[in-house]
């Protein structure tokens, strides 16, 4: 392949993964496996190995994510949380394990083995034995404070118990909902016409960063610690013994736990795990592997992402063979078509599934897929299933290739495919299947959230012609809502009141919500930021918001087309004199906006200030700080141990300031 294509490919391979970042750290609503996340992700390593030059320009900000959200304080970790690589075979393994002993100079190395729970990284902090703070692992160095949220779970001890307590220590591990908890909440979403979860991991993220501590307090989260960051002084010495003492502590810890020597001995223990792993109460997707020894580990280090010592070994993706009945076409809000295969029910990974996503009319072509084949279907974790490949040999002699509708299956409108796309598009924005994904969109949790109009809801309220667009949902009045289903006085009016408040959020999530071609809530902030209200945005030049940080060109394009389309104008103009009144961003008062126009990079320890405060100051004084280093980055403020990105500003020329130099800017 040719430079320019390389290049293509590194900057889609970039974009793709900061999207699936925001969608499983911040908003817990992944689309793809982790295996094919690490795929993707191997992928740009070997482009960015082979085109070193091309690795400083716009590098992906998050390696280990970043769930922190609005309405939190953030809170920096005495010592950072970093995320483990992964590894899904035992050839993968053994030579970790052989790195692991290369590095240490020794044969059989010892190692514990304990289950990977798929919850939410937490980091507890006790002081002189009593608990004290709750963080979330956030971009590594700082999280999202959850001590309040934390406090309601009642594995959590106010005070450890026993001896040999430090003087500070933070104690990690996942927070996580029980399978039995996660029906319940779901039988309860769904008797009241709301969205349902998908999976305990997303309930669990969702719950512990509610805002509303009596709605936290109804729902029951539970922890499993295993995990030791910052230690003042030092009671142990080895991961097995730290196992140990956090049970004598009075900690909930893992329910099972080996200790091995050498390869041979560790695979055994994760092939043990494998077959127990079912029978856990909290959601197990693999097993983390640990070098034993602390003394071991700090030998080792760790690279800018992960530690050397460890390793976390992803089980297959569990498989099942069953009879596809039908295809489907499914319509999303913004039109694209994706085809789904009906199923001859099948048990999979504890649950029966009876739908598979197909993902597009180029992969469904790819596979050859037909009605009437036996497929095999694929499902880690609890993420929607898809098929992996068709059994041919059991297909039946009178089988007939799918053919892709050339019409709309919800409204009948011709179907598009736009150039360099492989989505097939319905362009019709009235199309019924369109107008229900935009409202639920909308409703959501991560636009307006406006509790109690979930996906039951918004299905009676088009079916029955009450609302075909977002701004209808403006109009409403009692009766059309206590007509509804399940709905009654109290139900009806909490609705009601639930619309009114939804007219005074961030403008952030106002945008988010009208469903902007590219702009997800990342994006939304930044416009907010620079535009300060939804007209001003409107009125934005191409060439005015490729200027932004972070807004390339297809994104801007689509923002300028959305608001050229004199149907999205008028929906816009109908929300604001229904009194839609977003609150924007604060802006520096004039004469304060001394940083106005130049973008900031922070990294390190700062002497007296934490990031959030270093952020807030600049953000007050009209600066922008973005989380990368790029050419477009004007000054990046260092502290110690800043690591990669000195680096990185380093080679592209960007001026690096210390604390004290960006306090005197600021005056």
């Amino acid at each position: 392949m040719s430079k320019a294509s390389d290049l293509k490919r590194i900057t889609e391979l970039r974009r793709e993964l900061k999207r699936h970042d925001e969608l499983y750290y911040r908003d817990a609503q992944p689309e793809i496996e982790d295996r094919e996340y690490d795929r993707l992700k191997a992928e740009l390593a070997e482009l960015e190995a082979v085109h070193p030059e091309l690795s400083l320009i716009d590098s992906p900000t998050v390696r280990v994510g970043d769930d922190r959200v609005e309405g939190f304080a953030s809170y920096q970790h005495h010592l950072p949380m970093q995320s483990l690589d992964n590894t899904y075979s035992q050839d993968e393994f053994f030579a970790f394990v052989a790195r692991v002993e290369k590095g240490l100079e020794v044969d059989g190395a010892r190692f514990t083995v304990e289950p990977k729970i798929d919850g939410v990284a937490v980091s507890l902090t006790y002081e002189n034995g009593a608990f004290v703070r709750a963080v979330t692992r956030g971009n590594g160095i700082e999280g999202d404070d959850v001590t309040e949220n934390a406090r309601l779970i009642k594995a959590i001890p106010k005070r450890l118990k026993g001896d040999s307590i430090p003087e500070i220590i933070e104690i990690r591990g996942e927070i996580y909902m029980r399978n039995e908890e996660f029906e319940r909440v779901n039988a309860l979403r769904s008797e009241a016409g709301l969205e349902l979860f998908k999976n305990p991991r997303n309930l669990a993220a969702g719950t512990i960063k509610m805002l509303d501590r009596v709605e936290v307090g109804k729902r029951q989260l539970d922890i499993v610690l295993y995990g030791l960051g910052y230690c003042q002084p030092s009671v142990v010495s080895s991961q097995s013994e730290y196992h140990r003492r956090l049970g004598d502590w009075g900690l909930p810890v893992v329910e099972a736990f080996w200790e091995a020597t050498g390869p041979e001995e560790a695979w055994q223990a994760i092939e043990k795990l494998d077959t127990l792993r079912n029978g856990f109460e909290y959601p197990t997707d693999g097993a983390v592997i640990k070098l034993d020894s602390f003394d071991q580990q700090d030998v080792l280090g760790a690279t800018s992402k992960a530690p050397r010592w460890a390793i976390a070994f992803k089980f297959a993706a569990e498989q099942a063979e069953t009879k596809l009945n039908a295809i489907t076409i499914q319509v999303g809000r913004t039109g694209v078509l994706t085809p789904v295969a009906e199923l001859e029910p099948v048990q999979l990974a504890g649950t029966t599934v009876s739908r598979a996503t197909l993902h597009n009319r180029e992969e469904m072509a790819r596979k050859d897929v037909r009605a009437g084949d036996f497929v095999v279907i694929e499902k880690a974790g609890e993420i929607i299933p898809a098929v992996v490949r068709v059994l041919t040999e059991k297909r039946p002699a009178d089988s007939e290739a799918f053919v892709f509708p050339e019409t709309c299956p919800s409204c009948g409108t011709e179907v598009t495919q736009l150039e360099g796309e492989v989505a097939v598009r319905c362009v019709n924005i009235e199309c019924p299947d369109q107008v229900r994904g935009r409202l639920e969109h909308f409703a959501s949790r991560q636009c307006m959230d406006i509790e109690g109009l979930g996906v039951a809801v918004v299905e009676q309220l088009v079916s029955r012609g009450s609302v075909s667009n977002i701004s209808d949902i403006y109009r409403l009045d009692y009766e059309q809502v206590v007509s509804l289903d399940k709905f009654a006085e109290k139900s009806a009016r909490n609705l009601l009141a639930a619309i009114e408040a939804s007219k005074r959020v961030e403008l952030w999530r106002l945008l988010h919500g009208l469903g902007i071609p590219q702009v997800g809530a990342a994006a939304a902030k930044d416009l907010a930021k620079a535009f300060g209200g939804v007209r001003e945005l409107g009125e934005a030049s191409l060439e005015k918001l490729v200027e932004l940080d972070g807004i390339g060109e297809k994104t801007a394009s689509g923002i300028v087309a959305y608001f050229q389309d004199e149907r999205n104008r008028a929906i816009i103009d109908a929300l604001f004199e229904a009194g839609m009144n977003p609150k924007a961003p604060e802006r520096p008062k004039e004469g304060e906006a001394v940083l106005a126009g130049k973008t900031f990079v922070i990294t390190g320890t700062l002497p007296t200030m934490k990031r959030d405060e270093a952020k807030a100051l600049i953000e007050s004084k009209g600066g922008k700080v973005s989380g990368s280093v790029s050419k477009k980055t004007d000054f990046l403020v260092a502290g110690e141990a800043a690591g990669s990105k000195l680096t990185k500003a380093e080679s592209l020329g960007v001026k690096v300031i210390d604390e004290a130099t960006l306090l005197e800017m600021s005056q």
